[in-house]
């Protein structure tokens, strides 16, 4: 199964996405972000199954919480997603 990361700043940034994403119905989860990813010291991610990545960057948009960097998870390992909503 294939994955979004979106990637957040800080612990407290990424709560603000997954709390939006959640009341908006879509299933998500924090960790900290990979090395691989994270160009900052201390980000989070915000993991979310690749079928509701249209919804959660809508959702993210209309919250104020962008922009935000998103990469896709595969077995293949980590791929930036450029996207044109922020």
């Amino acid at each position: 199964m294939e994955y979004y990361l979106i990637l957040a700043r800080s612990v407290t940034y990424a709560q603000r996405i997954q709390r939006a994403l959640e009341r908006a119905g879509i299933r998500c989860r924090i960790f900290r972000a990979p090395r691989d990813v994270a160009d900052l010291g201390c980000a989070y991610a915000v993991r979310i199954l690749r079928e509701d990545l249209s919804a959660s960057l809508i959702v993210i948009h209309r919250e104020g919480l962008g922009p935000v960097r998103v990469f896709l998870e595969s077995k293949a390992g980590w791929q930036e997603v450029r996207h044109d909503l922020f």
